[in-house]
């Protein structure tokens, strides 16, 4: 199969990448930049130039492929909503390069966008109107191409998707902990998340493009239903040999900043039904024995 991947140097979709190689796909990466371009060559996928805000390039990559995987994603935390914005219509136009071809395109949300508290599921929708999560604009999008005939299939991933080479969250809670000197975690520090490895993350893509599921299927790349975040300070303050405490709420939202809200996430969920239907069987190391390893604290 001739597959088009968005974000094909990044974390994740360097990861598809090379599980679709070994698989024996052809993959066309989106590449940005020379670097990107390079990088591509080196592990084996060809080249299209273009980048998230060229609608263009994105309707021709799609085009000329069996089928995408979208995974790019502009991480600009500071004009969250604008590039959740820019996601919608790069998925509106990815879709309407395969709308009513049966080629699979398929798209990357986020555990985080659902409802907090309860365990979520595959059937879990985002909130609507004014309290919706800017990132559930990617899932409005894919079920707005559904409806003109693309054969789209959500992937939402969970807070932490860990592994050699991560940036996320993970890496952001050790430097915040190094900086202020204690590893902290809010009120009692039950608040869980839920985790998957790079490459479990990166072979649940490979079955959504191969299996191409039903249009508007959502799927839960969770290979841990979730993790107390006390547990993810504790092996950070063990580490770094400083100590672990408590925060309240407000003390908390002073500590973390910007990713109080992050650090507050309370979003355990299920991928009992992604496993049913497509097989997938997470084998990749779990978040604790990962993180408790040196390479995450290597500076």
């Amino acid at each position: 199969m001739r597959v088009f991947v968005t974000g094909a140097t990044g974390f994740i979709g360097s990861a598809i990448v090379q599980e679709s190689i070994n698989a024996g796909h052809q993959v066309i990466g989106l590449a940005r930049s020379d670097g990107a371009a390079k990088s591509l060559i080196a592990a084996g996928a060809q080249v299209h130039r273009g980048d998230l805000e060229n609608l263009e390039s994105l309707r021709s990559g799609a085009a000329m492929s069996d089928g995408v995987i979208h995974t790019g994603f502009i991480h600009d935390f500071s004009k969250f909503k604008e590039v959740c914005e820019t996601d919608r219509h790069a998925i509106e136009a990815l879709g309407s390069a395969l709308a009513g071809s049966n080629r699979p395109l398929i798209i990357t949300s986020g555990i985080g966008i659902l409802p907090p508290g309860g365990l979520a599921t595959e059937e879990s929708r985002p909130s609507s109107g004014p309290t919706s999560h800017p990132r559930a604009a990617s899932e409005y999008a894919a079920d707005s191409v559904a409806q003109r005939g693309a054969r789209v299939t959500v992937v939402r991933l969970p807070p932490s998707v860990h592994g050699d080479g991560d940036h996320g969250f993970v890496p952001t809670l050790i430097r915040i902990a190094r900086e202020k000197g204690v590893s902290a975690y809010q009120a009692d520090g039950l608040n869980r998340w839920s985790a998957v490895h790079r490459l479990d993350a990166a072979h649940l893509f490979r079955l959504a493009l191969e299996k191409a599921p039903a249009a508007g299927t959502r799927l839960h790349g969770v290979a841990e239903v979730g993790i107390a975040f006390r547990e993810i300070a504790e092996v950070i303050g063990r580490h770094l040999n400083i100590p672990v405490v408590s925060k309240s709420p407000e003390a908390a939202a002073q500590h973390f900043g910007w990713f109080a809200h992050f650090a507050a996430m309370n979003n355990p969920a299920s991928s009992e039904r992604t496993r049913e239907l497509l097989g997938w069987q997470p084998k990749q190391p779990a978040l604790i024995p990962d993180l408790d390893r040196p390479r995450y604290f290597e500076t």
